[in-house]
């Protein structure tokens, strides 16, 4: 048994009692937590001045776009970067792409991830989840904006799947679903063969990461039909609502479909009324590190903490993003919203993501019979995986 004492110890929900001591079993499983002495009589437990909590999950990532990092210049907007992925993402070699791959699930292990949920156009990352030594569910993105092309971008899309689907896991939890990319890039006649596929999957899916996807749904207006242009898509089919994106598109998913929401970035006070009393599991996900690199503004997290919708954390891709740290992500929260505490924080960034990537029964808080990982953040804030 190995036994460990912090001068904090936040346990995936909240902050143990001061003196606290953990113990966990040769094999990383969570055995027992003491109270201060209450210790079984002899144990000396490794002490650390700091903070030790369970491993992080990075509830929104595109791996497969490792190879891109520095490559898109910060601060130009949604609809310029998604053109610079779109006409650069191919611009690499098969090798240059795996050795980005295999880069970044290095980084992501050592900045104490157990988890990602990871977005895949193709199978770029399928030979690299057995031995990732991360829990993965991997979220195959169908992007269509033509109802005429839907039946044949999702049968890509299940095809796919089903590579993915035919992986035999082996230490840790695999996992995949088909997904909508975001209610710009998606057609009705998309969503509803998403919604069939699997009444109970896990959906996640780019949500109001700019205005001008809110511009489109209410006016048919906006920077939207800048990269349908350049994409050669007619969206001459397209009726706006005059809702908001999210409270026009959430409907054709079936409430059996718990959705993980990514960004958020013009998430508004009536989008969350709507949310409150939506009647379905929903998870507001944040990557702030990539809000700011691409469109250099922040979601109101004020707004969002106060709603009582639960929250998880991610990185998004290395295309917008400079490092793939789910501790670097709270602390630029606490940096620009430093009411929210550190210890609902750490929840969003341990326990909630597990919940959200419906892994809690594994990893996210130290509990018994858990695998969740240990880090150990030090005095200057330095983060150090220990399990």
């Amino acid at each position: 048994m190995n036994y460990y004492s912090a001068t904090q110890i936040h346990d995936g929900r909240q902050w143990l009692p001061e003196g606290s001591m953990i113990a966990f079993d040769d094999e990383g499983v969570f055995r027992q937590t003491y109270a201060a002495g209450n210790a079984p009589a002899g144990v000396q437990p490794v002490h650390y001045e700091g903070i030790l909590c369970p491993g992080f999950v990075n509830a929104h990532c595109h791996l497969e776009l490792s190879h891109m990092k520095g490559v898109i210049p910060e601060g130009g907007g949604l609809v310029s970067f998604l053109k610079n992925v779109m006409f650069q993402r191919n611009n690499y070699d098969a090798a240059a792409r795996e050795k980005a791959i295999q880069r970044a699930i290095a980084e992501s292990r050592s900045n104490g991830i157990a988890a990602v949920g990871d977005i895949c156009n193709g199978t770029d990352m399928l030979a690299f989840r057995p031995g990732s030594g991360m829990h993965i569910h991997s979220f195959i993105e169908s992007i269509g904006f033509s109802e005429t092309k839907a039946p044949e971008r999702f049968a890509y899309s299940e095809q796919v799947y089903r590579q993915y689907a035919s992986q035999a896991a082996t230490t840790h939890h695999l996992a995949q679903s088909i997904v909508p990319h975001a209610p710009y890039s998606v057609s009705p006649a998309m969503f509803a063969l998403i919604d069939r596929f699997e009444p109970r999957s896990l959906i996640a899916i780019h949500n109001e990461e700019t205005e001008a996807e809110n511009e489109l749904y209410r006016s048919k207006t906006g920077r939207m039909f800048e990269l349908y242009e350049a994409l050669g898509i007619d969206p001459g089919f397209f009726e706006p609502s005059g809702k908001s994106s999210l409270q026009t598109y959430l409907p054709q998913l079936a409430a059996t479909h718990p959705v993980i929401l990514v960004h958020n970035t013009f998430l508004d006070e009536a989008d969350i009324s709507y949310l409150q009393v939506a009647a379905r599991a929903v998870f507001l996900c944040l990557c702030p590190n990539a809000n700011w690199y691409i469109e250099r503004r922040l979601p109101d997290i004020t707004l969002f903490a106060q709603s009582g919708l639960p929250i998880c954390l991610g990185t998004d891709s290395l295309a917008s993003n400079h490092q793939l740290s789910i501790w670097s992500e709270i602390q630029t929260i606490q940096q620009h919203f430093p009411a929210i505490p550190l210890e609902t924080l750490l929840q969003w960034g341990t326990l909630n993501g597990a919940q959200a990537l419906q892994l809690a029964d594994r990893i996210g808080s130290l509990e018994t019979g858990k695998q969740p990982g240990l880090v150990y953040i030090d005095a200057q804030k330095e983060l150090h995986p220990l399990l």
